[in-house]
């Protein structure tokens, strides 16, 4: 079922999900499911599996040169994903990314997609790679997420980069896309920011996941902004605990978003790590339970690894 078709059946109900990261190189689907079998009592009509582009080491030679070496971290999600249908029960959310694809590749993943009745998939230009100073898109890539929504709904009406395919089978998926509430570290302002958003949706995207953020006044303005604009789709919060005190200074400069003084006070006054993330795990708290009396469609949740404290805020939000 697509993403949109659970909130369009909850009747106003504000659902939850959760977002998983692939296991590294050489690690098995039991890291997966380990953070997920804690969570299905929640009943999560979906969840969502972030991918990791290539990134680079440097390996010194026998010449004592270094050599430019690619390593993927973090394998696909076309197969993590079905492995999650299989096992619970519920729709799988692969995200997909520009950088590391070209459009032929980008097409591929769509095709086994689709053969594997996987509807919904979050579209996203990517990070730039770690030594580079900007986004760098492959050979015959996508330079902006929004020229890959524009594939994806190609494939949704039978379009394939192939030309001389006629009568293409027809796609249908369920295109999410990413939102800022404090605006995207590159957009100039916000204005732009919203516009580059609202593209996307006239493009074909169905619906929007917000970055983290930490004072909910950030994501009603976002919302009003968008509706002021006439982007109607449905705008689901994403949402993440405050559990350490090195994020203070990590999360902002990371994700470019500020914390709220009373966050950034309560977390430095905590004299042990334990206390630390009791103020953070309460803070998320509030924040959802003011979100889901709003009536936002959905609470979607980073768990990053951390499933104990995630679970910990669902058990008092749900």
């Amino acid at each position: 079922m697509k993403v949109t078709e659970y909130f369009d059946n909850a009747n106003g109900k504000t659902l939850i999900s959760f977002e998983v990261l692939p296991p590294l190189k050489g690690g098995s689907m039991q890291a997966i499911f380990d953070t997920l079998d804690p969570l299905m009592e929640f009943k999560p009509p979906f969840v969502d599996v972030t991918y990791h582009r290539e990134e680079f080491i440097y390996v010194k030679k026998s010449s004592g040169y270094y050599e430019k070496t690619a390593i993927r971290k973090r394998p696909g999600t076309v197969g993590i994903c079905a492995s999650i249908m299989h096992r619970y029960g519920v729709d799988a959310v692969p995200h997909l990314i520009c950088g590391g694809f070209t459009k032929e590749e980008t097409e591929n993943v769509l095709i086994d997609l689709n053969f594997l009745d996987i509807n919904n998939v979050l579209a996203l230009r990517g990070d730039a790679r770690k030594f580079d100073g900007k986004f760098i898109p492959e050979k015959n890539g996508h330079h902006y997420a929004l020229d890959l929504v524009k594939q994806i709904d190609d494939m949704n009406n039978g379009n394939y980069l192939d030309a001389n395919i006629e009568n293409g089978e027809k796609s249908n998926f369920c295109i999410g896309i990413a939102g800022y509430p404090e605006k995207h570290f590159e957009a100039p302002n916000m204005d732009r920011d919203l516009a580059f958003a609202q593209q996307k949706v006239e493009a074909g995207a169905n619906y929007i996941v917000t970055q983290m953020f930490f004072d909910n006044k950030y994501y009603f303005e976002y919302v009003k902004r968008c509706r002021a604009m006439g982007i109607d789709v449905p705008i689901v919060p994403g949402l993440k605990p405050l559990t350490k005190k090195y994020q203070l200074n990590a999360i902002p400069r990371l994700f470019h978003l500020d914390l709220p003084d009373d966050l950034a006070n309560a977390m430095v006054q905590a004299t042990t790590a334990e206390a630390r993330k009791q103020v953070g795990v309460e803070w998320c708290i509030q924040q959802s339970k003011e979100l889901k009396a709003k009536g936002v469609p959905c609470l979607h949740y980073y768990t990053m690894g951390d499933v104990e404290t995630i679970r910990k805020i669902a058990e008092a939000v749900y």
